[in-house]
């Protein structure tokens, strides 16, 4: 893996990153390297002058040495600077090379008195205000590899079972939730439209209504039913208020179909698969040491026991029915006085957050995937289980959520319903019009397979697994309702 990067790194016309230069085998003690970076950090003593050096590839920067102080007179912190020096053994702690500097050149001036970024501690609302230079701090720019190093783990599993990565479209004519929480889209001005029929409204720039996905789901149904793995990797909006740590306006999602499958223990397998790859590929990761260290609850040890224990556990994770689940806290709630929730948990009625940190936290002590909720509750896409075929009060639908500690809700999915007879009668219950649904009732009329998949919150895998409280530090650029940078 070494001598790749180093070959690699040889024969690009870019010059190495720090990453590269600290991974890569020793250039001969004789050879000049140039770095390129900023400055976090300069510390000035009488003879010499040491600087730390980053540019956002490692979260170890690289300490330059001034044997010649006058080389570093101009250096303040968030300067931009290129550096020729020789790399060597740095005979102090904390790092294993350092740069003997014998050139400087100032690529970009920071005035030290009106950086926003100064060295004391940022708070989240600061950092907010300032996201266009939050990127330089520690915990996003750890979060920003950890994302990057999460999408290559995720590809390599999905490329390892034999799906094909899609590129689903972003704007949309249909709510595939069923919620009504889109953004709808519009030109800017009527003289935008193009279309040359006489009856185009002008306002309308598809000639009928369109949205920003919120899904990408049932575009993944229809290239399933002829490429019969697939998945995406890509951008969702919801127009939803909520002013969670766990809700974004837009935010990045894992989804994944896949044809001739008719089990959900299956679905709940491929995703336990994935996410112990993904926690298995990122348990001795700098960048989460990086971040469990700014965490003092949580030890960067204890957080790594805990995301290795559920990687490794010996036995599949806990599986639990909705009316389990509900049996299970309504039993809690009634043993405890005065009630353990402010929501008090019934058959037939959503869980709550609480109740799915309770599952998870409580309960299992660990991921439990709660499958077969109330029909009523679920999307009209979602497979009628056949015990419930005969109009049962109770009918439910074959699906699942993947509850996590720490976070409640990480994934949810589902088998399709690929019975042409029952998807209309489900679109008919949810006050649907089967005529803009006739394209999706074709997957099912010509040869259509039984079919499922899921969808995984990207913020909140990266938010769990890093320990950052919220989603809106999750992302490089965070939207969310009544407020947008950038």
């Amino acid at each position: 893996m070494l001598a790749r990067r180093f070959l690699s790194s040889a024969s690009s016309p870019l010059a190495p990153t720090i990453r590269q230069l600290l991974l890569s085998p020793p250039p001969p003690p004789a050879a000049c390297v140039a770095v390129n970076g900023w400055v976090k950090s300069i510390r000035r003593q009488k003879k010499v002058a040491f600087a730390v050096i980053s540019d956002g590839s490692s979260d170890a920067g690289l300490q330059a040495v001034f044997t010649d102080i006058n080389l570093a007179k101009n250096l303040t912190n968030g300067a931009s600077v290129r550096l020729q020096g020789t790399l060597a053994d740095s005979p102090g702690a904390g790092q294993e090379k350092e740069l003997k500097v014998s050139e400087v050149e100032v690529l970009g001036e920071c005035d030290p008195e009106r950086y926003p970024m100064q060295k004391q501690a940022l708070t989240v609302e600061y950092l907010r205000d300032h996201c266009h230079l939050r990127a330089r701090t520690r915990e996003i720019g750890a979060m920003l590899r950890l994302r990057d190093s999460t999408t290559r783990a995720i590809h390599g599993y999905f490329e390892d079972n034999g799906f094909i990565h899609v590129h689903t479209p972003i704007i949309t004519s249909n709510d595939c939730e069923g919620a009504g929480e889109t953004f709808r889209i519009a030109p800017s001005s009527s003289d935008a439209s193009t279309s040359s029929t006489s009856d185009a409204k002008p306002s309308e720039y598809f000639n009928h209504p369109a949205y920003l996905t919120v899904s990408s789901q049932l575009h993944l149904e229809a290239v399933a039913s002829a490429i019969s793995r697939v998945y995406a990797l890509s951008p969702c909006f919801r127009a939803e208020r909520s002013q969670t740590s766990r809700h974004l306006a837009e935010f990045w999602m894992l989804e994944a179909e896949w044809a001739f499958t008719s089990s959900l223990t299956e679905l709940c397998d491929v995703v336990e698969h994935a996410i112990r790859h993904v926690l298995r590929t990122h348990a001795a990761s700098p960048d989460m040491d990086a971040l469990w260290k700014q965490h003092p609850a949580a030890t960067s040890e204890a957080k790594r026991a805990e995301l290795q224990s559920y990687a490794d556990a010996p036995q599949p994770w806990t599986r639990l029915t909705y009316t389990d689940a509900v049996d299970v806290l309504a039993a809690h709630h009634a043993q405890t006085p005065g009630g353990a929730f402010v929501f008090p948990p019934a058959w037939g009625s959503s869980l709550q957050s609480e109740h799915e940190r309770w599952l998870a936290d409580t309960y299992v002590r660990g991921p439990v995937f709660v499958t077969d909720y109330p029909a009523a509750l679920k999307p009209f896409y979602m497979r009628l289980n056949d015990s419930d075929r005969g109009g049962k009060e109770r009918q439910t639908v074959a699906c699942f959520d993947l509850l996590v500690p720490g976070m409640g809700e990480l994934v949810g999915g589902s088998l399709r319903e690929e019975r042409t007879g029952l998807l209309e009668a489900a679109l008919e219950r949810h006050g649907l019009d089967k005529a803009d649904y006739a394209w999706y009732l074709d997957l099912r009329r010509y040869g259509g397979a039984p079919h499922g998949g899921f969808g995984l919150g990207f913020e909140r895998l990266i938010s769990w697994m890093s320990g950052i409280e919220s989603v809106r530090e999750c992302i490089a650029m965070p939207r969310w309702a009544g407020r947008m940078l950038l």
